[in-house]
């Protein structure tokens, strides 16, 4: 069993930062891509960013690219989002994730994760 925990959501105001971080229980976080999603209120869970084993290939939605950044740090078995210039519909509940450690790597489908940290609240003001 994996257990994933994230931290460092908050109230932030549109074009502030926050680094969203997710540390595993195992070391089995060293051989697995991971991935971040999201879930606004009313509306379905959504892809957000996802990151390979290696941790060399990077992967985002388009609403995100060039503002959010994906990193892992395997020594500490942690994750991180670094998310800069808020807006107000980055707001949501963010969920780290563990891939699948067999088969192909499928970063923006939520089916190919099994392991699911409880969530961190962002908040973004206008």
């Amino acid at each position: 069993q994996v257990q994933l925990v994230e931290s460092g959501g908050g109230l932030v105001q549109a074009g502030d930062s926050l680094r969203l971080s997710c540390a595993a229980s195992r070391r089995t976080f060293s051989d697995r891509a991971m991935g971040w999603f999201r879930q606004a209120p009313g509306k379905e869970r959504e892809f957000v960013a996802a990151i390979n084993w290696s941790g060399r290939n990077t992967y985002y939605v388009d609403s995100v690219k060039g503002r959010f950044t994906i990193s892992r740090d395997s020594a500490k078995n942690t994750m991180y989002l670094q998310m800069n210039s808020l807006k107000p519909e980055d707001t949501a509940v963010y969920y780290c994730a563990a891939h699948f450690p067999f088969g192909r790597f499928d970063p923006p489908a939520a089916t190919k994760y099994n392991y699911w940290g409880q969530g961190t609240q962002v908040s973004v003001s206008s």
